[in-house]
C-alpha cells in the first residue's frame, strides 16, 4: 500500500453571510473530492494539542503523527533545515517577516506578497547594516525569512504577525517570559525598529510604493526555539521511503526532519497562482517510486489571511480540478492500491483572517474498504463520517492501520 496525503492549508472556515451561511468548502465546486467522500470514510481532527496556537508548524507535525509537546522547538528551526542552515548548539533560531507596517499598525503579515529578489536585496542589505558575530538574517521565500542568534534564550511571547492585521505593532512586540530572556527580548525589539528606520526608504520600498504596492517596511521576529530532537516517520511508523512536496520552507523542513525527500517544483509560490500542476506531476513520479508522499497547497491559508472569499473559493476548485483529480485519475489505473487522505491543516477563516484551533474534517480513500454515508466534503457534512472525532497524532495511526 502506498499514501499520499493531499493538505490544502488554511482550506477550512466558517459560515459567511454573503455565501449563505456557507463555507467556502460547501459552495466551491469540487467533484473530484466530494467524489472521494462518497467512497472513502471521513472525520474530523483537532490538530492543536492543548496549550498551543493554531499555527501551521504546529498543525502540520501533528497530522504527521509527532507529538508535539515533546518535540516541537519554533518555526525558525524547521523552516533551517529546509533551507539547508544548521542550528548549533547554543542558538536559537526565528521566523522573520517582512511586513508592511502603515500608521504604525501592522497592514500585513506578507509586505504585499513581496517578491523573492525584492526580499533576497532588503535582507542582504539589513545583514549590511545590523548583523554581528552574534546574529544574522537568512533569505528564504517571499516574506518569510530567517533569524538565528548565538545565545538567544527562546522563553519569549511573541505575535505571529498573521494573527493581528490591524493592530498597532508596538502593542504586540516581544516580551520575555522569564528574567534570562529579558535581554534578548529587549536586542529583538530594538532591532525591529532598526529595521524600519533603515527600509522606509529603501529604492526596493520606494519603488513600490511609488506602484501601488505595499512596502517591506519591518522586519518582525516570532516562534524562537533550538533544534528539535525528533524521531523519523520511518522510525515512528516504519514508513521506507517517502518525499515532501511543498513552496513552503516551514513544511519543506518538517518534512527534512521527518526523513522525508523535498521536491523543488519550478513555479510553486504558495500563492494562488502556483503550478498546481507541476504539483500534481511531482507528487504521481514521487508515489511511483517510493510509499509516501506529503503534497501541501498553500494557496487556501493565504486567501484566508487577505479575506478575500472568492479567491479562497477558487483556490478550493483549483486544488479539486488541478491536483486531486489527476492524481486519483492516475493512481486509479494502477495494480498496487493507493490510500489517498485529504484534509486542511487547520481553519483560516476570511472573517477573521487567521488561524483558528477548530477541528478539520478529513477524508482517507482506501480501495479496499466500505464507504461510509458522507456525500459531501466540509466542515459539517464529516461529522457522519465512521472516524468521528480523532485528536492530533491519531491521524497518522488511523491513516496507516497502525
Amino acid at each position: 500500500m502506498k499514501y499520499i496525503i493531499i493538505l490544502g492549508d488554511g482550506m477550512a472556515d466558517e459560515p459567511i453571510k454573503e455565501l449563505g451561511n456557507k463555507t467556502p468548502l460547501q459552495v466551491a465546486h469540487k467533484p473530484v473530492i466530494d467524489h472521494l467522500a462518497t467512497i472513502g470514510n471521513c472525520g474530523m481532527v483537532n490538530t492543536i494539542p492543548k496549550g498551543f496556537t493554531p499555527g501551521s508548524e504546529i498543525a502540520n507535525m501533528a497530522v504527521l503523527g509527532y507529538d508535539v509537546p515533546k518535540v516541537f522547538e519554533g518555526r525558525g528551526s524547521l523552516e533551517a533545515a529546509s533551507m539547508g542552515i544548521p542550528i548549533e548548539n547554543g542558538e536559537m533560531a526565528m521566523r522573520c517577516n517582512l511586513i508592511c507596517i502603515e500608521n504604525k499598525r501592522i497592514k500585513n503579515h506578507s509586505a504585499g506578497h513581496i517578491s523573492n529578489e525584492e526580499a533576497a536585496e532588503l535582507i542582504a542589505f539589513l545583514n549590511e547594516k545590523l548583523a554581528t558575530e552574534t546574529f544574522r538574517f537568512f533569505p528564504g521565500v517571499s516574506y518569510r525569512h530567517l533569524f538565528k542568534m548565538k545565545g538567544g534564550n527562546k522563553m519569549l511571547q511573541c505575535t505571529p504577525p498573521h494573527d493581528v492585521p490591524g493592530t498597532l505593532f508596538a502593542d504586540v512586540m516581544i516580551q520575555s517570559l522569564s528574567d534570562e530572556a529579558a535581554s534578548t527580548a529587549k536586542l529583538l525589539n530594538e532591532l525591529t525598529l532598526q529595521s524600519q528606520s533603515l527600509l522606509e526608504n529603501h529604492p526596493i520600498n520606494l519603488k513600490r510604493k511609488a506602484v501601488g504596492k505595499d512596502p517591506a517596511n519591518s522586519i518582525w521576529l516570532w516562534s524562537p526555539g533550538y533544534r528539535p530532537d525528533m524521531q523519523t516517520l520511518s522510525q515512528l511508523y516504519g514508513i521506507k521511503s517517502g518525499w515532501v512536496i511543498s513552496a513552503v520552507d516551514l513544511i519543506k523542513g518538517i518534512g527534512v526532519y521527518a526523513g522525508l525527500h523535498p521536491i523543488e517544483v519550478e513555479g510553486a509560490t504558495g500563492l494562488y497562482n502556483t503550478n498546481y500542476e507541476g504539483k500534481a506531476q511531482a507528487a504521481i513520479e514521487a508515489l511511483r517510486s517510493g510509499d509516501f508522499v506529503y503534497l501541501h497547497i498553500e494557496a487556501s491559508d493565504e486567501a484566508g489571511h487577505e479575506g478575500d472569499v472568492a479567491l479562497k473559493i477558487k483556490t478550493i476548485e483549483y486544488l479539486d480540478n488541478r491536483v486531486v483529480k489527476p492524481i486519483f485519475e492516475e493512481v486509479s489505473r494502477w495494480n498496487e492500491a493507493v490510500t489517498i487522505a485529504i484534509l486542511p491543516d487547520h481553519p483560516t477563516p476570511c472573517q477573521l483572517r487567521t488561524h483558528t484551533a477548530t477541528p478539520v474534517p478529513f477524508i482517507i480513500y482506501r480501495p479496499d474498504e466500505n464507504p461510509d454515508a458522507v456525500q459531501q466534503y466540509d466542515e459539517f457534512s464529516v461529522n457522519q463520517g465512521s472516524y468521528g472525532m480523532l485528536e492530533s497524532m491519531e491521524f497518522m495511526k488511523v491513516l496507516l492501520r497502525k
